[in-house]
């Protein structure tokens, strides 16, 4: 892992001050490269090395993290540099008449400043390089404190698949060691210090400098995925110095031992984690892609719109009538609210045509593969028809599950499903749902699952019963075997911190929490609002994130709701809360009551056990049974 240690001190005993401090390293899964100790560490020296200024380019620092038995040198570069510029000084002091001398000085020396300057403009190289990797502060909130503050967890990355790194991210745990920068330094040039993790939130990691072993007043929060982040041996093969914090930097006499013993056997990043990052946040959607989305003004056609912008794989649409180019759309690549052009007509699905009679210059069709694909299903036998009831969540009312009917059934098993009570006579809100949809439920799952189910507006024979309801409106419900009963293994548990989308402006990315899991189904809450503005989503909704996503993808986080909103009863804060009600909820429904816990007796079906709010995984294989 690092080149060899013939250029550190010969000196290899450890004088600690503390026996805690050399204890083995507790095992860490094995996927992770292993740090052996046949390598090269950059070490601080004892107390009589001392520091070392490069006779190249004048960069200060640790006289043993130097290139060459003298230490004249920062690395080999600088070395073979000073070599040849020491050739061409002695040929031009024979040219002159002067003797040749070994120590030839360096015809054009580079000043420090000069140094900092080029290393400066490699860092802004690098950042235009990779401006996924920006930050994006929100002022008066940070994950870390947020975290730390009230002992949160958050989801692990592996949580989400269309995340970056959501598929790949392995065993990154506590007590993997990284490279960072070491901030505890008064040296004028960026050093790098060893620190482990201590815990882990989502992308980012609370980290700790070895050396400081319980001593958490220096810990820091960093995203792993970010620039500043290197796997141990990064420094060595980049000619990078390792410095220990001034805070501890006499703690111990020989650091090149502490290290060994500290480092052997642990694991870091795999080499090419960087590369990973950035190939998995390569999205294939481009500016001016044409693409069919959903009408947001009338949810029962889609309209042709065109790729204004991507951030971290989520779309700008721009309508393609759109004059000033506000009557926007945002969604993520993989929502099955966007589709190819062609798609509407192919499954028959209303559409609003555009009275742009050709494309624009420069616009093109997405290609159809780009397109997240839906499980092919067998309507050839007994299948969904039109007038059968089922129970789904309200797109315009998220936090609710309804009572609906199917009003139409299309092509390629497409449903276009209407909620009972509050349908317009034209049908313009009906929307559409595919058979496979983790959006739409069997008659009776909201009763066994405990959920509050709400009924047709105006219905007045409360509580809801749907035998009752099935009777007095002639009406059956769909077979339990047409549904998707699939639950993943997603790792989700209830209390779990992640960044969601407010599905009501989903332009916004807020601060959220898992508070229900009833199979693959999650109660989202948005940290600082009221239970109202809940809203449900499928564990595998590309509209959940890591904490830290926002950071990593330069997407602008919405931090909590200040306290002010939550608590303060004052007509200010009833203003504000009418005003997020306006923005949040859209054309929000009305509620009923809401139903008690009672099994429906009949005798058609008969219920299974339903999985309860702490049940994050399984493979449950009906929510009801129906009986033959």
């Amino acid at each position: 892992m690092f080149d060899g240690y013939d250029s550190c001190s010969e000196d290899t005993s450890s004088s600690s001050s503390s026996d805690e401090s050399e204890e083995e390293v507790a095992p860490l899964p094995s996927s992770l490269p292993i740090i052996k100790n046949n390598g090269q560490v950059y070490t601080y020296p004892d107390g009589k090395s001392g520091m070392a200024t490069c006779e190249m380019c004048g960069m200060v620092g640790v006289r043993d993290a130097f290139y060459s038995k003298t230490k004249r040198f920062c690395s080999v570069s600088c070395s073979r540099s000073y070599s040849s510029n020491s050739k061409k000084a002695s040929i031009l002091a024979r040219l002159q008449g002067k003797p040749p001398t070994k120590k030839a000085k360096v015809l054009q020396k580079q000043p420090l400043v000069a140094k900092l300057a080029a290393y400066a403009q490699y860092q802004a190289t690098l950042q235009n390089q990779a401006k996924t990797k920006a930050a994006v502060p929100v002022e008066g909130f940070s994950w870390g404190n947020y975290i730390n503050s009230n002992s949160f967890t958050a989801a692990p990355v592996t949580c989400f698949k269309h995340a970056p790194m959501g598929t790949c991210w392995g065993d990154i745990a506590e007590g993997v060691r990284v490279e960072v920068p070491n901030t505890d330094c008064s040296l004028p040039t960026k050093v790098f210090w060893i620190a482990g993790i201590v815990k882990l939130a989502g992308y980012n990691a609370l980290l700790r400098y070895e050396g400081f072993e319980n001593d958490s007043s220096l810990d820091f929060w960093c995203n792993v995925c970010g620039s500043d982040i290197h796997p141990v041996g990064w420094c060595a093969t980049s000619g990078k110095p390792l410095v220990p914090p001034r805070t501890i930097q006499h703690k111990y006499t020989n650091w090149k031992a502490f290290l060994v013993k500290r480092l052997t056997g642990a694991k870091t990043l795999p080499p090419d984690f960087s590369q990973k990052v950035s190939e998995s946040m390569q999205y294939p959607f481009k500016a001016s892609m044409r693409v069919e989305v959903v009408d947001k003004t009338h949810l029962c056609r889609t309209r042709v719109a065109v790729v204004e912008s991507v951030i971290g794989g989520r779309l700008r649409l721009l309508y393609e009538e759109s004059e000033d180019k506000t009557d926007d759309f945002w969604c993520h690549m993989y929502s099955p609210l966007i589709h190819h052009i062609g798609w509407s007509r192919s499954i028959g699905h209303r559409f609003k045509r555009s009275d742009i009679t050709k494309k624009q210059d420069g616009h093109f069709d997405a290609p159809p593969h780009l397109f997240m694909k839906v499980k092919e299903v067998d309507a050839a036998g007994e299948w969904f028809k039109e007038g059968m009831k089922l129970e789904a969540i309200d797109p315009l009312n998220l936090s609710a599950i309804c009572v609906a009917t199917i009003r139409k059934v299309l092509a390629d098993g497409y449903l276009m499903i209407g909620i009972d009570g509050s349908e317009a006579a034209d049908g313009s809100d009906w929307f559409c749902y595919h058979a496979t949809s983790p959006s739409i439920f069997p008659v009776g799952f909201c009763e066994i699952n405990m959920i509050e189910l709400t009924p047709p507006r105006g219905y007045a024979k409360l509580p809801f019963k749907w035998f009752d309801y099935l009777r007095e409106t002639d009406s059956i419900a769909a077979p339990v075997k047409l549904f998707n009963k699939e639950v993943p293994n997603h790792g989700f548990h209830v209390g779990m911190k992640l960044e969601a989308v407010d599905l009501m402006e989903p332009r916004l990315v807020c601060v959220a929490t898992v508070t229900r899991i009833i199979h693959r189904l999650l109660r989202i809450h948005f940290d600082g609002w009221e239970d109202e503005y809940d809203q449900w989503v499928d564990c595998e909704s590309p509209d959940l994130y890591p904490v830290g996503w926002c950071q990593l993808t330069g997407y602008q986080l919405q931090p909590p709701a200040p306290q002010s909103s939550r608590d303060s009863q004052s007509s200010s804060s009833k203003q504000k809360k009418k005003a997020k009600s306006q923005q949040y909820k859209g054309h929000k429904k009305m509620t009923s009551l809401q139903l008690k816990e009672e099994l429906l007796d009949g005798e058609e079906f008969s219920f299974l056990q339903g999985a309860s709010d702490q049940e994050s995984n399984g493979s449950a294989s009906y929510y009801i049974k129906q009986e033959p």
